[in-house]
């Protein structure tokens, strides 16, 4: 039974993403009790600076050795000699070497990092001095050992997608997040604060443990392997390298930009990464899934030879993103006050630390349109063996945010930090966009323009809808208190998306009709494997 539940393929991309989308909403449900768990025991102060600014040595480890080998190379190399015939040798063995060369790479690297960590904390944080400075460090050194564990698991989590295996690659993440929840909550009182940071080593424990019982039940057995002449995988290297480098500039983004806010007011790094976690659940749960969901379709069509069917899949899902995310991204704004103080507004998390969280969640939202369309346009870039463009666009971008960052700080704070992420994000997707479509004119058709017209109109009168509806809702409500406060943004929410819904059906979106099928029939397709496992345990 547990085989069969875990081994589903998922063929539709509509129902991969719809799968990813269900269990990635509960990872990011798991990631808002984690943040409201941090907000309550610590709130925006010293302690949740320094982890934020810990995280990002591991964080930079783990991006620039696996995220660029796993989304650039691995899944298009190993999807290629997984169906390109009945024997499956070549690519379990490019597995085995992957697996080898990651581990011992991330153990070298974790090595010379925690030697490497009192120089590095000082430039991550140069406004931390003393204990919480100290702090930093000790944090930096325990998490070191997560991105190999990361690591590992990404690579198991590359086979499952390249199998169209999404269930246990989905919901990985949730017992990473439950992991950090037990240090916050469990650890940190028998270990001090500290115990954070062997949260996050449990919680990427847990990520390595459902993949490997996913890989397992497939038939990998994992052998040692370490072979850099091999061709395949001399071929990741070299499709790895721009998209690293990419990375590699991101992340120095994102070390300057903790950088620039440890100079600003305490609790400016942790405002800053409270409100990007909550803007990034809408991107989390909408087009993250749908890229990774149509990666390994993209990489077969781009194998095959078929620009044309390879265009109309990136339209066909850029159209469903859209519509899916304008709501969310509407939502954020309207209601970014109300978002705040119900995630995150409890115990040492003040008033004056929702405004200033809010402010920063407002200018953050105006990016998240974008933010949801760069992984899909990226991997379009990736399955056409392309990974010098998006490197390019991705300098570019990042350059640009952080002189928009240094530009905007002085005059808006935390917040202005969070705007020049988010017109960061619109260059890099206006960029990908337009080269893309250099390359590929089926991407944008008179399909495309038409959904954008219908939604924008959709969007503003939601919008509209949304914020009259505050003000009597308020009155109606205690604002002093939790239920008050949830009713409010609840009932406001709740008509905003009935209104976007009620005229996407006057419009006859065809996205709605889309995503109304891709759900009825995923529906059943899950009842019937129910019924089926009911027969099978009667019997």
């Amino acid at each position: 039974m547990f085989r069969r539940f875990i081994n589903v393929e998922t063929r539709s991309i509509t129902g991969a993403a719809i799968l990813l989308a269900s269990t990635t909403l509960l990872s990011r449900f798991m990631g808002i009790v984690r943040d409201r768990t941090f907000a309550h025991l610590f709130g925006a102060g010293p302690i949740m600076d320094s982890y934020y600014a810990a995280f990002r040595i591991p964080d930079l480890v783990y991006n620039l050795l696996i995220v660029g080998a796993l989304t650039a190379g691995f899944i298009p190399t190993f999807t290629r000699l997984f169906y390109q015939g009945e024997n499956k040798t070549a690519a379990w063995k490019l597995a085995d070497n992957i697996v080898s060369i990651v581990a011992i790479s991330l153990i070298a690297l974790a090595s010379i990092g925690i030697i490497g960590t009192p120089v590095l904390v000082k430039i991550i944080a140069p406004g931390f001095v003393g204990e919480q400075l100290k702090l930093v460090t000790d944090f930096s050194r325990v998490m070191l050992i997560s991105p190999l564990l990361l690591g590992i698991s990404m690579v198991l989590g590359g086979i499952l997608q390249s199998l169209r295996q999404f269930f246990l690659y989905s919901v990985a993440p949730i017992f990473y997040n439950l992991g950090i929840i037990i240090g916050a909550t469990v650890l940190v009182n028998f270990l001090g604060p500290i115990g954070l940071a062997w949260g996050v080593v449990l919680g990427a424990l847990l990520h390595l443990g459902i993949q490997i019982i996913g890989v397992i039940h497939n038939g990998y057995r994992w052998r040692w392997s370490w072979n850099l002449k091999d061709s395949n995988t001399r071929l990741i290297g070299r499709l790895m390298v721009p998209r690293t480098l990419g990375l590699a500039v991101n992340q120095v983004n994102t070390v300057i930009v903790t950088a620039l806010a440890s100079l600003l007011p305490l609790g400016s790094v942790a405002i800053f990464n409270y409100a990007n976690n909550l803007q990034d659940v809408p991107a989390g749960i909408i087009g993250i899934p749908f890229a990774i969901a149509v990666f390994p379709v993209l990489s077969q069509l781009a194998a095959e030879n078929d620009p044309k069917k390879f265009g109309q899949q990136i339209a066909s899902s850029s159209r469903q993103i859209l519509f899916l995310i304008l709501p969310l991204a509407i939502c954020f704004l309207i209601l970014r006050a109300q978002i705040v103080r119900v995630v995150l507004g409890t115990g040492e998390f003040d008033w004056t630390a929702t405004i200033s969280t809010a402010n920063a969640l407002a200018f953050f939202s105006l990016g998240i349109l974008a933010r949801a369309l760069i992984p899909l346009y990226a991997r379009a870039f990736y399955a056409l063996n392309n990974t010098k463009t998006p490197f390019f666009i991705s300098i570019f971008s990042e350059i640009f945010c952080i002189a928009l960052s240094i530009l905007l700080m002085r005059p808006l704070g935390v917040s202005g930090l969070a705007l020049a992420n988010a017109l960061a994000a619109i260059v890099n997707i206006l960029l990908l966009i337009t080269f893309l479509h250099r390359r590929n004119t089926a991407i944008i058709d008179q399909s495309f323009i038409t959904l954008l017209i219908k939604i924008s109109g959709a969007g503003l009168i939601m919008a509209l809808i949304m914020q009259l509806a505050k003000y009597p809702l308020a009155n109606l409500f205690d604002q002093h208190y939790f239920i008050g406060i949830l009713s409010q943004g609840l009932i406001a929410g709740i008509l905003g998306f009935l209104v976007y819904g009620l005229i996407c059906w006057v419009f006859k979106v065809e996205e709605m009709a889309n995503l109304q099928s891709s759900l009825h029939r995923r529906w059943l397709k899950l009842r019937n494997i129910g019924e089926g496992i009911d027969q099978a345990e009667k019997l």
